[in-house]
């Protein structure tokens, strides 16, 4: 695949690990952004690499594939120089395990099946009785009524990550072109060709939509729209604290709210430290398009959630809150793959709040498609033309905002 040119929209961290995959594999890649590398969605996220939250199903085999990259993916950054060395420490990979607390009879029963379904697929899940949990995490609550541990669950720094893909992507060839805009599509007898910018025009071979939460507006410009929109979520930061919390630990209530559809707010506690000390809560969602207002109901309900895991921290400063827009498809699996309205037009989005943790298995199965290699999971739940990606019933970007 020499000399191929492959334009990637959207350095967001899907953008820079497709950007790394293909520039390794030969490709000839520029990624283009209307903004700066990793400033969107990708630095407004917590660095999840989950396992936990997921089902048996593709997105699962995404992830787990996932799992296995990121140590391997940095180990190779930090082997290729001593900026790649800089580049992966900054990361802060962390595989410090997760823990999943029901604080009731009818949580600790969900909690209970879901994980027996995960152990079908090989997810490690393990009971944690009171004493256990105590030890594990000292300052949980002591009201609960089921507990598990999922050592392979980790955490990244968002924007570190990205900009280490990215880094090593320009080191390999890729090139990278910011405070451009992408305006629409050049097209030749039904086939992408380039793409119109606010810097001029750019031919490529093929395209990449990876812009997130604005890849629906993004297609619908490059005329081959689909179901892509914003879901946002909130995040509180407190001060930084003596060592209080040693996994990522979230209620039962986090996997449904991940996998609701419902527009109306959905919170669940979702609280774990930072190397800097500083205690992220979260987590919210709620569908409001591109409404990009901090709510203090919404910051209080998040709140009042992580309290219920972690009462000790009631009176601890917080010292800023932030939010961003995650890309939500309708039934919840990213979109992956080449649109068969137009050749040359990839779709590489739809990851929602999952979308630190799949990058790199979402960049590899990208390589081992452009280059029609066998893949290692099937890349056909993914696909850009079924209905839940291609059936919209409006713009995706014209939701009104509440």
């Amino acid at each position: 695949m020499y000399g191929t040119r492959v334009t990637v929209l959207g350095a967001g961290i899907v953008g820079a690990a497709c950007a790394r995959e293909l520039a390794q594999a030969g490709f000839d890649v520029t990624v283009v952004d209307r903004g700066g590398a990793a400033a969107a969605t990708t630095s407004h996220g917590e660095g999840n690499v989950l396992v936990s939250d997921k089902g048996p199903g593709p997105e699962l085999q995404l992830a787990q594939l996932s799992r296995r990259l990121w140590p391997e993916v940095l180990a190779a950054i930090a082997e290729g120089s001593a900026r790649g060395a800089e580049a992966a420490a900054a990361v802060e990979w962390e595989p410090k395990g997760g823990i999943v607390v029901a604080t009731t009879e009818a949580g600790a029963r969900e909690l209970s099946a879901f994980a027996a379904a995960q152990r079908t697929a090989s997810v490690r899940a393990d009971v944690l009785d009171a004493d256990a949990l105590a030890d594990a995490e000292p300052f949980v609550t002591r009201d609960h009524t089921a507990a598990l541990h999922y050592p392979d669950d980790a955490q990244v720094q968002p924007a570190a990550a990205a900009t280490a893909l990215l880094a090593d992507a320009l080191a390999t060839g890729a090139t990278l072109r910011t405070g451009c805009e992408v305006l629409g599509a050049l097209t030749r007898g039904g086939r992408l060709t380039g793409i119109h910018t606010t810097a001029g025009r750019l031919g490529t071979d093929l395209c990449i939509n990876a812009a997130g939460p604005w890849s629906g507006d993004l297609a619908a410009r490059l005329g081959a729209p689909v179901d892509v929109r914003p879901r946002r979520g909130d995040v509180l930061v407190t001060t930084p604290l003596p060592p209080t919390v040693f996994h990522k630990v979230y209620d039962a209530d986090y996997v449904g709210a991940v996998g609701s559809s419902s527009e109306d707010l959905q919170t669940s506690a979702v609280v774990e430290s930072t190397r800097a000390g500083s205690v992220l809560l979260g987590s919210s969602r709620r569908r409001v398009g591109f409404d990009d207002r901090l709510r203090p109901d919404v910051l209080s309900a998040v709140a009042a959630k992580a309290l219920r895991l972690f009462p000790g921290l009631a009176g601890v400063p917080v010292m800023r809150a932030y939010g961003g827009f995650r890309p939500y498809v309708p039934d919840h699996l990213p979109v992956i793959g080449p649109d068969p309205r137009l050749p040359g037009l990839w779709h590489v989005s739809g990851h929602e709040g999952a979308g630190i943790g799949l990058s790199v298995g979402t960049a590899r199965l990208v390589r081992h498609l452009m280059l029609g290699r066998p893949t290692e999971i099937d890349p056909a739940p993914f696909r850009v033309d079924r209905p839940a990606v291609l059936n919209a019933a409006a713009h995706p970007g014209s939701e009104e905002t509440v």
